[in-house]
């Protein structure tokens, strides 16, 4: 089972760091992928980590603001928010993919925690 926690409100320029963690799954065994939903908006992508190496891939919207990483000791994934903008607002979920390669769509997730609320203020 995965849970998102870490949202919040935040004004813009400022920053916030989501956690992923996991309870009876080690996160090391998965590509971890952080994604987003706005109100009234389809879900997208925003970053995955792989699980092996330091291979990361980034959303355009979110590149040079956000920076994902993983930490084995507390499995658990990070999503580190910096520069946030009110166009960022929206429920951010983590999803674990049982395969080896990166993933940006979110059919190619297996498993989904509930997500976190992200608002950020003009």
């Amino acid at each position: 089972q995965l849970q998102a926690s870490g949202g919040g409100l935040v004004q813009a320029g400022g920053s916030l760091r989501l956690s992923c963690a996991a309870s009876g799954r080690t996160l090391s065994s998965y590509v971890v992928g952080w994604f987003r939903q706005a109100p009234g908006e389809e879900r997208e992508f925003v970053a995955a980590v792989a699980r092996i190496g330091p291979g990361t891939q980034y959303a355009d919207s979110v590149k040079g603001r956000f920076a994902i990483a993983r930490t084995s000791a507390e499995n658990a994934v990070y999503l580190q928010m910096n520069s946030l903008k009110p166009e960022d607002t929206a429920v951010y979920s983590c999803a674990a993919r049982s395969g080896y390669g990166l993933a940006s769509r979110a059919i190619e997730y297996d498993y989904w925690g509930q997500g976190t609320l992200v608002t950020v203020s003009s």
